[in-house]
């Protein structure tokens, strides 16, 4: 399910900014982007995304600023100045040189200055980054919420619409079978020049045909499965891959009706079943 959410906070002299955002897909693609210096973030922020997404590819950017002072601790090499300014004093009296060294000359020679990333407490930054992760994490899960509400109630329509098509399939298919008997009768009839037919083989043959094209099974499952979807979309949750599993087979009784029944209005109904599960299928990819 798509979502995003951004925080920024002032937290242990630096401001942090965290931002989450997610696009459908089957699994769970977790990918960060922090400073090089503090790639220790990665697995922290691995593990806390995934207690509030359980599929979907999932990107989380990091952006980390001091406030007064800095992670780099400039040192200056005592010794080296010394040597070089030394240096530069028998250059002037041995040469007659002006000795007009300034600072800004003698930072250019080198090891004069030496510079260290100072060491920074893994642990009470994860811990804020953490917290601002939260409250990130609070926006992603309400636009999320909003999204799952929209989902619901367009999957919720077209279940109905779906259950009003298995009433028409119930309703018509003993129909289905009174009108082969009668059409069976009136063909022999035609055939047999007028004499009538035998009435125990017709009520053979039309019970032949409606053992053949009975969808009572198939519609009974299918109604299990449209009651399951909406239990579980009731109970929220990471169902996504559940309802796969139902649209599936949604689609499957669907199809098995639609091969049994030798009647256009059957087909027509159908065809309209399997253009919902269709849409519904559309739909339960961005579920999670």
């Amino acid at each position: 399910m798509t979502g995003y959410g951004r925080a920024v906070n002032s937290l242990g002299g630096r401001n942090i900014t965290v931002e989450m955002r997610s696009v459908n897909h089957r699994f769970f693609d977790f990918s960060a982007r922090v400073p090089r210096a503090y790639n220790f973030l990665e697995d922290a922020l691995r593990k806390t995304a995934q207690g509030y997404i359980a599929r979907g590819k999932v990107d989380v950017l990091i952006l980390i600023e001091n406030e007064q002072t800095t992670d780099v601790l400039v040192r200056l090499n005592r010794p080296a100045v010394e040597a070089y300014m030394a240096v530069v004093k028998t250059l002037s009296e041995d040469y007659a040189l002006e000795a007009d060294v300034g600072a800004a000359d003698m930072m250019r020679f080198a090891d004069v200055l030496s510079s260290n990333r100072a060491e920074v407490d893994a642990g009470a930054l994860t811990g804020d980054v953490l917290a601002v992760m939260a409250e990130a994490a609070a926006q992603y899960e309400s636009m999320r919420a909003s999204e799952g509400r929209s989902l619901t109630v367009d999957i919720l329509d077209r279940l109905r619409a779906i259950e009003a098509a298995v009433v028409q399939v119930e309703k018509r298919s003993p129909d289905c079978v009174l009108e082969y008997k009668t059409k069976l009768e009136a063909r022999i009839k035609e055939l047999c020049g007028g004499f009538e037919p035998d009435e125990a083989r017709i009520v053979t043959e039309a019970a032949i045909f409606a053992d053949r094209v009975a969808v009572a099974e198939e519609t009974t499952r299918l109604r299990s499965h449209l009651q399951q979807m909406r239990d579980m979309l009731e109970q929220g949750g990471p169902i996504g891959r559940k309802l796969d599993f139902l649209v599936q087979e949604m689609h499957r009784e669907a199809n098995t009706i639609g091969s049994k029944a030798q009647d256009i209005d059957i087909t027509r109904l159908v065809l309209d079943m399997k253009g919902e599960v269709e849409k519904i299928r559309e739909q339960v990819a961005n579920i999670e």
